[in-house]
Protein backbone atom coordinates (compact mmCIF):
# COMPACT_ATOMS: atom_id res chain seq x y z
CA UNK A 1 0.00 0.00 0.00
CA UNK A 2 1.74 3.50 -0.96
CA UNK A 3 1.09 5.99 1.95
CA UNK A 4 0.39 9.73 0.12
CA UNK A 5 1.72 12.02 3.12
CA UNK A 6 1.71 16.21 3.55
CA UNK A 7 1.80 18.73 5.71
CA UNK A 8 2.46 22.21 6.45
CA UNK A 9 5.02 23.63 8.45
CA UNK A 10 3.12 22.98 11.45
CA UNK A 11 2.90 19.83 10.92
CA UNK A 12 6.34 19.19 8.90
CA UNK A 13 8.54 17.90 11.94
CA UNK A 14 5.88 15.14 12.70
CA UNK A 15 5.71 14.17 9.05
CA UNK A 16 9.41 13.34 8.52
CA UNK A 17 8.84 11.10 11.73
CA UNK A 18 5.98 9.23 10.66
CA UNK A 19 8.06 8.68 6.96
CA UNK A 20 10.20 6.74 8.55
CA UNK A 21 7.83 4.76 11.18
CA UNK A 22 5.87 4.02 7.75
CA UNK A 23 8.72 2.87 5.84
CA UNK A 24 10.23 0.89 8.96
CA UNK A 25 6.65 -1.03 9.17
CA UNK A 26 7.11 -1.62 5.33
CA UNK A 27 4.69 0.82 3.43
CA UNK A 28 6.12 2.38 0.52
CA UNK A 29 5.46 6.84 0.97
CA UNK A 30 4.95 9.30 -1.61
CA UNK A 31 5.62 12.82 0.09
CA UNK A 32 3.92 15.42 -1.61
CA UNK A 33 5.24 18.19 0.73
CA UNK A 34 6.51 20.70 2.48
CA UNK A 35 9.86 19.58 1.80
CA UNK A 36 11.40 22.11 4.14
CA UNK A 37 9.94 23.76 7.13
CA UNK A 38 8.61 27.26 5.37
CA UNK A 39 6.15 29.07 8.09
CA UNK A 40 4.87 31.02 5.07
CA UNK A 41 3.43 27.82 3.00
CA UNK A 42 0.06 27.30 3.21
CA UNK A 43 -1.70 23.70 4.44
CA UNK A 44 -4.57 23.93 1.57
CA UNK A 45 -1.70 23.24 -0.65
CA UNK A 46 -0.45 19.74 0.56
CA UNK A 47 -4.20 18.99 0.97
CA UNK A 48 -4.82 19.68 -2.58
CA UNK A 49 -1.58 17.45 -4.19
CA UNK A 50 -2.87 14.71 -1.53
CA UNK A 51 -6.83 14.32 -2.20
CA UNK A 52 -6.35 14.62 -5.53
CA UNK A 53 -4.06 11.61 -5.47
CA UNK A 54 -6.77 9.76 -3.55
CA UNK A 55 -9.81 10.90 -5.17
CA UNK A 56 -8.84 9.29 -8.86
CA UNK A 57 -10.25 6.19 -6.73
CA UNK A 58 -6.95 3.99 -6.46
CA UNK A 59 -7.83 1.43 -4.38
CA UNK A 60 -3.86 1.06 -3.58
CA UNK A 61 -3.12 4.00 -1.20
CA UNK A 62 -4.18 6.09 1.20
CA UNK A 63 -4.11 9.71 2.23
CA UNK A 64 -2.29 11.34 5.70
CA UNK A 65 -2.71 14.97 6.46
CA UNK A 66 -0.72 16.95 9.16
CA UNK A 67 -1.31 20.73 10.51
CA UNK A 68 -1.43 21.98 13.39
CA UNK A 69 -5.41 21.75 14.39
CA UNK A 70 -6.09 19.38 11.70
CA UNK A 71 -9.42 21.59 10.52
CA UNK A 72 -8.15 23.26 7.84
CA UNK A 73 -6.77 20.23 6.08
CA UNK A 74 -9.83 17.98 6.74
CA UNK A 75 -12.11 21.05 4.98
CA UNK A 76 -10.24 21.35 1.99
CA UNK A 77 -9.25 17.17 1.41
CA UNK A 78 -13.40 16.34 1.82
CA UNK A 79 -14.27 19.47 -1.06
CA UNK A 80 -12.56 16.14 -3.56
CA UNK A 81 -14.47 13.54 -4.89
CA UNK A 82 -14.08 10.07 -3.63
CA UNK A 83 -12.75 11.22 -0.44
CA UNK A 84 -13.72 10.69 2.97
CA UNK A 85 -11.56 12.14 4.99
CA UNK A 86 -11.03 11.99 8.91
CA UNK A 87 -9.37 14.25 11.67
CA UNK A 88 -8.48 11.53 14.35
CA UNK A 89 -6.92 12.74 18.04
CA UNK A 90 -7.44 9.40 19.51
CA UNK A 91 -6.62 5.38 18.16
CA UNK A 92 -10.29 4.69 18.93
CA UNK A 93 -11.68 7.46 16.92
CA UNK A 94 -9.43 6.31 13.61
CA UNK A 95 -10.46 2.45 14.39
CA UNK A 96 -14.18 3.91 13.68
CA UNK A 97 -13.18 6.46 10.92
CA UNK A 98 -11.92 3.15 8.79
CA UNK A 99 -14.36 0.18 9.80
CA UNK A 100 -17.53 2.35 9.79
CA UNK A 101 -16.66 5.47 7.56
CA UNK A 102 -14.14 3.75 5.08
CA UNK A 103 -12.34 6.97 5.63
CA UNK A 104 -8.99 6.64 3.08
CA UNK A 105 -7.29 10.26 4.14
CA UNK A 106 -6.37 10.08 8.02
CA UNK A 107 -5.63 13.82 9.28
CA UNK A 108 -3.51 13.90 12.35
CA UNK A 109 -3.72 17.51 14.58
CA UNK A 110 0.49 18.16 15.32
CA UNK A 111 -0.43 20.78 17.59
CA UNK A 112 -2.43 18.10 19.78
CA UNK A 113 -0.66 14.98 19.42
CA UNK A 114 3.20 14.02 20.25
CA UNK A 115 4.84 11.58 18.42
CA UNK A 116 3.96 8.12 19.97
CA UNK A 117 0.17 9.23 19.97
CA UNK A 118 0.54 9.75 16.39
CA UNK A 119 2.03 6.45 15.65
CA UNK A 120 -0.40 4.59 17.38
CA UNK A 121 -3.17 6.61 15.44
CA UNK A 122 -1.35 5.62 12.48
CA UNK A 123 -0.96 2.56 13.32
CA UNK A 124 -5.01 1.17 13.93
CA UNK A 125 -6.13 3.39 11.47
CA UNK A 126 -3.97 1.44 8.71
CA UNK A 127 -4.71 -1.78 10.20
CA UNK A 128 -8.51 -1.64 10.55
CA UNK A 129 -10.36 -2.90 7.58
CA UNK A 130 -13.51 -0.93 6.46
CA UNK A 131 -16.44 -4.27 7.93
CA UNK A 132 -19.19 -3.75 5.27
CA UNK A 133 -21.94 -3.98 7.55
CA UNK A 134 -24.96 -2.90 6.02
CA UNK A 135 -26.07 0.27 7.64
CA UNK A 136 -21.89 1.69 6.68
CA UNK A 137 -22.12 0.63 3.20
CA UNK A 138 -25.49 2.14 2.99
CA UNK A 139 -24.30 5.27 4.41
CA UNK A 140 -20.92 5.76 1.94
CA UNK A 141 -23.70 4.90 -1.05
CA UNK A 142 -25.46 7.94 0.02
CA UNK A 143 -22.40 9.69 -0.18
CA UNK A 144 -21.26 8.39 -3.14
CA UNK A 145 -24.79 9.54 -4.58
CA UNK A 146 -24.53 13.17 -3.13
CA UNK A 147 -21.13 13.70 -4.94
CA UNK A 148 -22.71 12.81 -8.07
CA UNK A 149 -25.35 15.42 -7.56
CA UNK A 150 -23.17 17.55 -6.65
CA UNK A 151 -21.19 17.38 -9.30
CA UNK A 152 -23.93 17.25 -11.83
CA UNK A 153 -25.13 20.40 -10.39
CA UNK A 154 -22.33 22.17 -11.44
CA UNK A 155 -21.61 20.92 -14.72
Amino acid sequence: MIIYIGADHRGFDLKESLKKYLNEAGYEVADFGATKKDETDDYVDYAIKVASEISKGSSIGRGILLCKSGVGMDVVANKFRNVRCSLCFSPDQAILARNDDDANILVLPSGFLDEVRAKQIVSVWLNTKFDHKENHSRRIKKIEELEQKITNYFE
